[in-house]
């Protein structure tokens, strides 16, 4: 029976999972060849159903710009949630992007000769059912869902409510693609919507191999201290720039610029900056100018009002440094040296992303060595911190965790590995009693 998504709105989440689970052993059987097939199939559908796309996501913007104006939604929140005839293009693109990329199923990552006829593979293979939960941007269910096909996975979304005519829409069509392809399952991919799905998904360990929230801090711990099925958080950005004294102050402006101002609603985003006050009196009035004519707020310390007299400036509080502000908002400190810099770092970021602007390869090396952050930049705007930016294709998310995957996750991110040992009869009994010994040789 051919479910839309509407329908398995209504029912029993662990139901869902449970077919989920039968589904993914079926992906599993298929070849790299048949799971890009379908691929291309879905980025087509994409395309061939834009509008329809664009018409679900009319009324989640109505519904968005009315909460906007009643102060229950931000507008970097009503950003992220709209969809254009480019955003259209672009999930599409990105779709066809995961199809061109290797299998990454299958990869034999290490082989080892125990002994004569008795030799053991390492070999990766997928993990098996992964929820996706995130917030607003409706980008992410075609991006999660073409990276979980691929590397033979089924999903179970969880779209935040604001978007969901449009989350609908998008996994409707996705699952109509598959509906061409008799070998491959309609439930690899999978739509729930209430706060009373989630609670029940996260109890169902059984049937769920992994949780990736994408979200505010407090919904990652809320998953994470709810439910024993692991989880890879994707949480909050609190992401930085460092300008150091040796930092070429037009490069620096520019990469300060783009970090904040080029989509600040995004979890990528600077949402402090850091200065050096060797440079910070040349550096500074320059910037703040450029970045106040975006419409940037600057909420600064007291050194940098004395070396910014030009700029408004809103005083910052202890609160500031841990914000992630999502909006054209931008806390700025002069520190006394880059040990300073990379402790307020340590302490206040949340091991998104951070950049350093320096000419200086020793003050380089040790921010990036010292910095504790799954990405760690020189003379590039933080906003390269991407999935689809890393030649990733897409990401189903950034980790911040250090286990498992760190940084933007794409395909290796959803694979695991198995160990398979080819014998000719072996027992391990002469192994114990010293009779015969393990060769332990790599090949």
């Amino acid at each position: 029976m051919n479910r839309t998504a509407t329908e398995r709105l209504q029912e029993n989440v662990a139901a869902v999972a449970r077919r989920a689970r039968e589904a993914s052993r079926e992906l599993a059987r298929l070849s790299g060849e048949e799971r890009d097939e379908v691929l291309l199939a879905a980025a087509a559908a994409i395309e061939e159903n834009a509008q329809a796309i664009l018409k679900a996501n009319e009324v989640d913007m109505r519904a968005a710009e009315e909460a906007v104006a009643a102060g229950k939604m931000t507008r970097a929140m009503a950003a992220r949630l709209r969809v254009t005839e480019r955003g259209v293009a672009q999930m599409a693109t990105q779709v066809r992007d995961v199809a061109r990329l290797p299998d990454p199923l299958g990869r034999r990552l290490a082989a080892t000769e125990l002994d004569d006829g008795l030799t053991l593979y390492k070999e990766s293979c997928p993990l098996g059912v992964i929820a996706v939960i995130f917030e607003s941007r409706p980008e992410v269910a075609p991006q999660v869902a073409s990276l979980a096909l691929k590397s033979g996975n089924a999903v179970i979304l969880k779209g935040g409510s604001e978007a969901a005519q449009t989350n609908q829409a998008l996994v409707s069509i996705w699952r109509a693609s598959l509906g061409a392809f008799p070998a491959v399952p309609l439930d690899a991919v999978n739509l729930i919507e209430t706060r009373a799905d989630v609670l029940e998904l996260l109890a169902l360990d059984r049937d769920v191999d992994l949780i990736i929230p994408r979200g505010s801090y407090e919904l990652v711990r809320f998953i994470m201290e709810h439910s024993r099925i692991p989880v890879l958080g994707h949480g909050e950005g609190i992401c930085h720039v460092y300008v150091d004294r040796a930092a070429d102050i037009g490069k620096a402006v520019a990469i300060t610029y783009d970090a904040k101002v080029q989509y600040p609603a995004v979890c990528n985003a600077a949402e402090t900056l850091l200065v050096h006050e060797a440079i910070a009196a040349k550096f500074l009035p320059v910037a703040l100018a450029k970045l106040e004519q975006a419409g940037v707020e600057i909420r600064g310390d007291a050194k940098t009002a004395t070396l910014a007299p030009g700029a408004r400036i809103v005083p910052a509080t202890e609160k500031d440094w841990a914000t992630e502000y999502c909006d054209l908002i931008l806390s700025v400190k002069v520190v006394a040296d880059e040990g300073e810099a990379i402790g307020h770092i340590n302490r206040y970021g949340s091991r998104h992303t951070e950049a350093i602007v320096t000419e200086d390869a020793e003050a380089a090396k040790k921010f990036m060595d010292e910095v504790d952050a799954a990405g760690v930049f020189q003379n590039a705007s933080t906003r390269f911190s991407d999935g689809f930016r890393y030649g990733f294709g897409a990401e189903v998310g950034i980790s911040t965790s250090k286990l498992h995957a760190r940084g933007p996750m794409g395909l290796e991110g959803l694979t695991t590995y198995k160990f398979k040992l080819y014998g000719s009869g072996q027992t391990v009994e002469p192994y114990v009693k010293g009779e015969k010994r393990l060769k332990h040789r790599t090949i």
